[in-house]
């Protein structure tokens, strides 16, 4: 089983960092609001992460501010196709279904519980 963590980023504005182990690193999407279930939440795919974000919490290099762990938990990955992907997540407060899609130019996050 993999795992996931979202961590507040404070930089350049507050959002939520959704991260999840994809083999040797992180998929990886910013949550441009709290997620919570049932949501429709706006998502913009950001970079592979290294796995060290799994359990960090501080300061960001390059002076981007600082991540602390918002939930951390185990995940199974479903689909993973390049408009849409799906996970089944159980953490501290997320858990359920994750599906994060394309939609037109824009990417959604939504968690079913």
């Amino acid at each position: 089983m993999a795992r996931f963590v979202v961590l507040t980023h404070d930089w350049p504005e507050l959002h939520w960092d959704f991260l999840a182990e994809a083999g040797d690193s992180l998929r990886a999407w910013r949550l441009l609001a709290e997620p919570v279930a049932g949501a429709d939440i706006p998502a913009e795919p950001n970079f592979p992460h290294r796995p060290l974000y799994l359990d960090y919490e501080g300061p960001v290099s390059g002076g981007r501010g600082s991540v602390s762990r918002w939930d951390t938990g185990m995940c199974v990955w479903g689909a993973a196709k390049p408009d849409r992907v799906e996970l089944e997540l159980w953490g501290t407060k997320l858990t359920g279904s994750v599906v994060i899609r394309r939609e037109g130019e824009e990417w959604v996050f939504r968690l079913t519980v």
